[in-house]
């Protein structure tokens, strides 16, 4: 079999919602004609899907480096390592117990450049703006948060995490007065 048979097989596949077995056909198509970007491309995006990011993200960087003069290729690869920074950020605020500034720091570092790499990555937003609350840095995570929103304006649930960032900076507001 050609490798464009595998490639049409693994779009049945997808349309299927059979990602592994799409997966399983890109690569033997990839193992057929290695040099082909699209193929690589196409296989990125599918391991994406199953969030297999580091596959994804392995097969985007093939893709690019076949065919360097691609933007798409460039840009998705970008997206991808935006949604691994983004993971990589939420497991460090999942494994913090006591929260030190110089961890926050970290993340809010790591999220910075998620959001570099896809400004168009709400997430990213969003868990930038929990980290600067918990760094009670509230007026940057309101303003981090409506970035977000109008990334997603129909998240019902932004809105409400955005109210919630407001009370606390006024709690925090009111309570330095206070002292």
């Amino acid at each position: 079999m050609k490798s464009e048979d595998y490639v049409q097989q693994a779009y049945h596949c997808i349309l299927q919602n059979d990602f592994m077995e799409a997966i399983r056909l890109f690569e033997e198509a990839i193992a057929i004609n290695p040099a082909d970007a699209e193929i690589h491309y196409k296989c990125s995006i599918t391991y994406a899907r199953n969030n297999r990011i580091d596959k994804g993200i392995e097969h985007a960087e093939k893709a690019l480096e076949l065919a360097p003069g691609k933007v798409i290729y460039k840009y998705y690869l970008q997206h991808l390592k935006a949604i691994q920074l983004v993971h990589e950020s939420k497991k460090q605020m999942d494994r913090m117990s006591g929260t030190s500034v110089v961890n926050l720091y970290q993340v809010v570092f790591l999220l910075k450049e998620a959001i570099a790499l896809d400004p168009l990555n709400a997430e990213a937003y969003v868990w930038l703006a929990l980290t600067y609350s918990e760094l009670n840095e509230h007026a940057a995570a309101i303003s981090t948060l409506k970035e977000g929103l109008y990334l997603m304006p129909a998240e019902q649930g932004l809105d409400k995490l955005l109210e919630q960032l407001k009370k606390r900076f006024r709690k925090y507001i009111n309570d330095s007065l206070i002292e």
